[in-house]
């Protein structure tokens, strides 16, 4: 009885965690999400991880994007989410080649993690590059504050 309960215990805490990271909109598609961004003014936050095994990109993830803070900033910017997985099977083929596009004309230093601010026509404004052991992100927070209201 005991292992049916901390296996129930485990697997709602798996699909907590998951839930969180959820409830942040992240396009995937480029194109509508620089459609969308124009179409609300706003500039594009495109983050680029790798989720299965890049270990600041996880922190990154837990301290920043999952942050209450965050969330208030979400209505400011069109999130894009680039995942640069090594397994093979987190991504179709088709998201796959379009990650790989973004990553070579975003990310030609191939940085992990990487935000880059963006104009609703593609133009850079601003990056930061990786994230510390110490799990500060303030300044992260500091980069989304120059494009707030």
């Amino acid at each position: 009885m005991n292992k049916i309960f901390l296996i129930f215990v485990f697997f709602s805490f798996i699909g907590f965690s998951q839930q969180d990271s959820k409830d942040l909109s992240w396009l995937q598609d480029f194109e509508k999400a620089r459609l969308k961004a124009k179409n609300n003014k706003k500039p594009i936050l495109m983050y680029f991880s790798g989720s299965d095994w890049c270990s600041p990109c996880k922190m990154l993830k837990e301290d920043f994007f999952d942050n209450e803070k965050f969330k208030k900033y979400e209505k400011d910017f069109t999130l894009v989410l680039v995942d640069i997985p090594r397994s093979s099977d987190i991504l179709t083929d088709e998201q796959r080649v379009q990650n790989y596009e973004l990553l070579d004309q975003y990310n030609e230093g191939k940085s992990f993690p990487l935000v880059v601010i963006l104009s609703s026509k593609g133009k850079v404004l601003d990056k930061i590059s990786g994230y510390s052991s110490l799990r500060d992100p303030s300044f992260h927070f500091q980069l989304l504050d120059k494009f707030t209201k």
